[in-house]
């Protein structure tokens, strides 16, 4: 049992959703980063997600494509990621770690090593543009390290391919929001509805991602979802207001999950 087992262990227990808290690695810089990142569990977030920077992220909007943007300029890698986490993990040894990467970085950097310097670092890796059908060679790699590979579903999936995802998927399930990018307009009822298709399927956690920006979306999600992961909302406090306001954001939307356990 890693982290995240334990982590999603624990929200069970509490009967709560968790809060996934997404960042750019190095974005504006790699100790800016370092300083937001290490607080991050104390301030409320239950797992902290960090993506890889890329130079073509076309699963994202404006704000984190931006952020991809900024960090690669300050010189941020797959390596300099991995020093990140070793220095997250001298201050928050508990709170889990899940890498949100495109496949061209990793395969560049080499996914074997990238894993075997990554073991007991962080709990598991979602890979966005890496077809269901290319990822037993990951989750092997993975999973001889007790790490999870971390399946995505979306709004157009049928039943038949969620079935066929189901069969393998360990963690959580990432599940898009809406079709489109990061950021995007959240509509409430589609997602119910698609929620109530996935979550009989599906043995693991349920996690929701794009689209939710406010503590209102966070509400009407709460327990809903196993877990509500914000993003564009983070990461643009982060670069317009810093690292208090950041914090401040993620106590409120922590806050609004303990209250409607």
């Amino acid at each position: 049992m890693n982290r995240l087992d334990q982590k999603l262990k624990e929200l069970k227990q509490e009967k709560r959703s968790g809060l996934v808290c997404y960042f750019t690695a190095g974005d504006p810089g790699f100790e800016e980063s370092s300083n937001l990142f290490s607080q991050l569990g104390q301030a409320g977030a239950d797992i902290i997600e960090i993506g890889i920077p890329f130079s073509d992220p076309v699963a994202d909007g404006e704000i984190i494509q931006a952020a991809h943007i900024r960090a690669l300029s300050a010189g941020q890698t797959v390596n300099k990621t991995i020093e990140l986490v070793k220095k997250i993990r001298l201050n928050d040894n508990k709170t889990p770690i899940v890498f949100m990467t495109y496949l061209n970085p990793i395969l560049q950097y080499g996914f074997e090593k990238l894993v075997c310097e990554t073991e007991n670092l962080i709990e598991g890796i979602l890979i966005l543009d890496a077809p269901y059908e290319y990822q037993d060679h990951f989750k092997l790699i993975l999973n001889a390290k007790n790490m999870h590979l971390i399946s995505m579903t979306a709004p157009t999936t049928p039943v038949n391919r969620l079935e066929q995802i189901s069969g393998s998927a360990t963690g959580f399930l990432y599940h898009v929001a809406e079709n489109g990018l990061t950021g995007v307009t959240l509509n409430l009822a589609n997602l119910e509805r698609k929620m109530a298709q996935i979550k009989p399927i599906f043995q693991i956690p349920v996690a929701i991602g794009f689209g939710i920006k406010n503590e209102s979306h966070v509400k009407a999600l709460a327990n809903k979802a196993d877990l509500i992961v914000i993003g564009s909302a983070l990461v643009d406090t982060f670069f317009n207001k810093g690292v208090n306001a950041t914090l401040e954001k993620v106590r409120a939307f922590s806050q609004v999950l303990k209250q409607t356990q």
